[in-house]
């Protein structure tokens, strides 16, 4: 039988394996033969940022990240996926709070095949599976790279990426050296790595930060010395360049390379040779060089910082990584990552998003990028007590159209709306000794008004 859904597999997941093999057998003897199965709920959206399925199956009581987390994050993302919970929960109420978050169908465990056949086949024909979908431009993009698992560490859904990873996979092979341009804390180091896995180079990666080192220290570190070279070299020192034979060289920050190490690194890239400190015997290398900058090298070599025969040297292959205030479709799923990953390593629950705290963030001008957003949930969530996290637990400004001075912080030391509200109620019921209706004149609003916001501060308590 011919697979009913050949381009966007089915994901079932469940932390039981026995139930993933038994829900995974039923669907392939009707015929789905393209299905994903997920045992680990902390791999469900890294997963879905490298393959968009066209189902998804969720267990709805699972360790690290329970389903009904998970199914907000997905409909928050990809809100044409269909979602059917499975569960073994047979309360009313459960299956209404699954249906209310976005769910389509809710199915008892142990799991009816029938029921289970007829809930997929009118998930996949009435939500529209995406395969039947004009899919969008970084769909289309990522489902033509070749080998997508070596740009797992980068979570993005941003059309600019992958196209940077269809020119990563075409270059990578070639020997020339590849120049990375990029922000502070947007990637660069990892798109190195990228290059180099894709390589297939048998050396290793080795990376180094230039700034700072002066002539000698350049040298010494990248071509090491022979014993005697200076006082205290007793023994010789085989250097990075050694270190990374038949392999990457990465050097970071090389704008702020001093002129006289540009002379040698220079004679690196052009002849392949280089001398050891203190030897007069010339080696030679293979070493693949990368070279990534935060800096204009074009602007420094107007102010003679920068030479220009390096600049050609180095940007023989030369790409230019996104800042994260350009790709803000990616702020949701990083956003996500960071904060279950604090929570596992914090020993905390993960707590649900608000969409409050996503249009705060993307007016955030985020000039430390992806290594800023991280730093931000690593504290916000250190300081997390429970709940949904709230934006006042990030250090955020609030930035105007007018991008200047009139940024102010999210947690001004006010109480939130909410706040001042259930205050007011409160200190009116307190002011009547408990008398609903006089507390409700005082506040101007109706008993019944009153009583609902009553309910909710006990349920919040």
């Amino acid at each position: 039988m011919n697979s009913p859904n050949p381009d966007n597999p089915i994901f079932i997941v469940d932390d039981d394996p026995k139930i993933l093999a038994a829900v995974e057998t039923i669907l392939r003897i009707a015929g789905f033969d393209n299905i994903t199965a997920i045992q680990d709920s902390r791999d469900v959206i890294r997963t879905m940022e490298r393959r968009i399925p066209g189902l998804v199956l969720l267990d709805l009581n699972m360790p690290h990240i329970n389903g009904a987390y998970l199914l907000k994050s997905i409909r928050k993302t990809w809100p044409r996926i269909p979602v059917i919970m499975l569960t073994s929960n047979i309360e009313v109420d459960t299956a209404v709070k699954c249906m209310k978050i976005g769910a389509m169908d809710y199915i008892l465990k142990p799991v009816d095949s029938d029921r289970l056949i007829k809930s997929v086949k009118q998930a996949l024909d009435g939500g529209q599976a995406l395969g039947q979908l004009s899919p969008s431009l970084h769909q289309e993009l990522f489902s033509q790279i070749k080998k997508p698992a070596a740009f797992s560490a980068i979570i993005t859904q941003d059309s600019q990426m992958h196209a940077i990873f269809h020119y990563v996979e075409a270059v990578a092979p070639s020997p020339q050296p590849v120049l990375i341009f990029g922000e502070t804390g947007v990637g660069k180091e990892l798109i190195g790595q990228c290059i180099h896995n894709l390589s297939g180079r048998k050396g290793k990666l080795v990376k180094v930060n230039v700034a700072g080192l002066d002539d000698n220290m350049f040298s010494d570190t990248l071509f090491g010395h022979v014993p005697g070279a200076f006082t205290s070299a007793r023994n010789a020192r085989p250097g990075l360049i050694l270190q990374a034979s038949g392999g990457t060289l990465m050097l970071d920050e090389i704008g702020d390379l001093a002129l006289s190490s540009q002379v040698k690194l220079l004679r690196l890239l052009q002849e392949g040779d280089y001398l050891a400190l203190g030897s007069d015997i010339t080696r030679h290398s293979d070493t693949r060089i990368i070279a990534s900058t935060n800096q204009d090298l074009w602007a420094l070599e107007k102010q003679g910082k920068f030479r220009k025969d390096l600049i050609y040297r180095l940007s023989t292959h030369r790409l230019t990584i996104p800042p994260l205030r350009e790709r803000l479709l990616d702020l949701p799923l990083l956003l996500d990552r960071f904060i279950c990953q604090a929570a596992d390593e914090l020993d905390k629950p993960v707590p649900d998003i608000p969409k409050r705290l996503i249009e705060i963030m993307e007016t955030h001008p985020f000039k430390g990028n992806i290594r800023e957003l991280k730093s931000m949930v690593y504290d916000a969530m250190s300081r997390y007590q429970g709940g949904a996290i709230s934006a006042d637990l990030f250090n955020i400004s609030i930035h105007t159209d007018h991008g200047v001075g009139a940024s102010m912080s999210v947690d001004p030391g006010l109480p939130t709306l909410k706040q001042a509200a259930n205050a007011l109620v409160e200190k009116a019921m307190a002011h009547t000794g408990g008398n609903q209706s006089a507390a409700a004149k005082i506040l101007g609003i109706s008993q019944q008004a009153l009583s609902k916001r009553l309910q909710k501060l006990r349920e919040e308590e």
